[in-house]
C-alpha cells in the first residue's frame, strides 16, 4: 500500500466528495417535492394528475440512472437543448429519486388508518389542516425508514455522473487508476469516501425515525 500516494491525491477525493454531496443532498431535495406531489397525486385520485404520476413512476423506476443521463447528456443536444454536466446529474437523479419518494410517502400515508382522517375532519378541522396535523405526521414517522433508504440509494448512484465527464469520486478513483495503475489506494480512498457520506446520513435518518416515534407519531399508525 503506498501510503505517499494516498497523502498526495487525498485531497483531489475530499474535493469530488463535496461535489457528490451537493450533487445528492439537491437531488434528494428535488425528488421528495417531486415524489411528494406525485404521491398526493395517487393518493388522492386527481383525474389525469394520477395517471400521469403512475406513469411516469413506471418509467423512472424501470430504467437506468446511466440511459436517463444519456438521453439527457448526449439525446437532448441533438434536438438543441445543451445541459451542463451538472445539471444533467441533478436531473437524472431528481426524475430517478422522486419516483422512489413517491412509492416511499404513499407507504407511509396508505399505513395511517382512514378512520384517524375521518376524526379530524369530525373535529372541525379543514381538508388541510387534517392532512397537515393528523395524518402527514404519522405517514412520515411510517414512511422515514424509506425515505432514509432512497437517499443512501441515491448517493450511491452518483457512482456513474463520471459517465458524462463529472469529476465526481468515481471519475477521480478511475482517472487515478488509469495514469497511475494505483488500483488497490485509489479503490481505498474511494471506499473510505463513500463511508465518509453515506453513514452520517444513515445515523441522522436513524436519529429521525426514533424521535419520531417516540414522539407518539409511530406508535399512532402501529396501533390500528
Amino acid at each position: 500500500m503506498d501510503f505517499d500516494f494516498i497523502q498526495r491525491f487525498a485531497p483531489m477525493y475530499a474535493k469530488a466528495a463535496g461535489l457528490t454531496l451537493r450533487i445528492g443532498l439537491i437531488g434528494i431535495a428535488l425528488s421528495l417535492v417531486v415524489g411528494a406531489l406525485c404521491c398526493l397525486a395517487k393518493y388522492f385520485r386527481v383525474p389525469v394528475l394520477k395517471q400521469v404520476a403512475a406513469v411516469y413512476i413506471e418509467l423512472a423506476r424501470n430504467t437506468p440512472l446511466l440511459v436517463q443521463l444519456f438521453f439527457l447528456y448526449f439525446g437532448l443536444p441533438k434536438v438543441g437543448v445543451k445541459l451542463s454536466a451538472e445539471t444533467c446529474a441533478i436531473t437524472g437523479l431528481t426524475f430517478l429519486g422522486g419516483a422512489y419518494m413517491a412509492e416511499a410517502l404513499r407507504s407511509g400515508l396508505e399505513a395511517v388508518d382512514r378512520g384517524q382522517a375521518e376524526s379530524g375532519m369530525c373535529i372541525g378541522l379543514t381538508p388541510l389542516q387534517n392532512l397537515r396535523f393528523v395524518i402527514l405526521p404519522q405517514a412520515l414517522a411510517t414512511a422515514i425508514p424509506a425515505i432514509g433508504a432512497n437517499a443512501i440509494f441515491l448517493i450511491k448512484e452518483t457512482s456513474v455522473f463520471s459517465a458524462v465527464a463529472l469529476a465526481d469520486l468515481m471519475y477521480v478513483a478511475k482517472d487515478l487508476i488509469g495514469m497511475y495503475y494505483k488500483t488497490d489506494e485509489a479503490l481505498l480512498m474511494l471506499t473510505v469516501a463513500y463511508l465518509t457520506l453515506l453513514l452520517p446520513i444513515s445515523i441522522v435518518f436513524s436519529v429521525w425515525e426514533r424521535r419520531l416515534r417516540y414522539a407518539g407519531f409511530g406508535g399512532a399508525v402501529q396501533g390500528q
